[in-house]
């Protein structure tokens, strides 16, 4: 569900953070209430998040994101974060991006109490990091039910490495 306002709050930056990317900087629509607002209600509308036990934002921009969605409807969040961000006893994997590698950790007892997951990002690029918590979850045996971003890049074609829905704000 496309929304012009929205694309028009996302700036762009060439060449960052390395040569040949362009960077789709959601940070600004932070800085317009209304805008930030109505993306929120409209990515919280989608089914597959209702009928999902919990959401799970990934670090650190889906932070944003799935905080407010989490919020709007009382709904729990569990977070996959980045290395040595995390206390007690975690599940990490690590992954390849577009322009380099990372890894993510979730806490173990996030995930005991939920079945069912819906995933939230700001941006889906090569579809690296969100493979990254589909293969925690499904080694902890959990269903995903989907995931929502606020920007698909639809060239690189992430969608079908996945085999859950994806929901896109803003496609470019």
């Amino acid at each position: 569900m496309e929304n012009n306002n929205l694309k028009l709050a996302i700036d762009s930056y060439r060449d960052f953070p390395q040569e040949g990317i362009i960077f789709r900087d959601v940070l600004p629509i932070l800085r317009n209430p209304e805008i930030f607002s109505n993306l929120i209600k409209d990515m919280s509308s989608s089914n597959l998040l209702r009928n999902s036990d919990a959401i799970i934002a990934i670090d650190a921009r889906g932070f944003i994101f799935g905080a407010a969605i989490s919020f709007h409807l009382s709904k729990p969040l569990v977070v996959a974060r980045k290395p040595g961000k995390l206390p007690g006893e975690i599940i990490s994997k690590s992954y390849n991006l577009e322009y380099g590698s990372n890894s993510l950790s979730i806490q173990e007892k996030s995930l005991s109490q939920h079945q069912t997951f819906f995933i939230i990002d700001d941006l889906l690029a090569t579809g690296g990091t969100v493979n990254c918590v589909a293969d925690i979850l499904n080694s902890k045996g959990k269903i995903i039910t989907g995931l929502s971003v606020v920007i698909e890049l639809k060239d690189l074609n992430a969608k079908s490495k996945f085999n859950f829905p994806v929901e896109s704000q803003v496609i470019y």
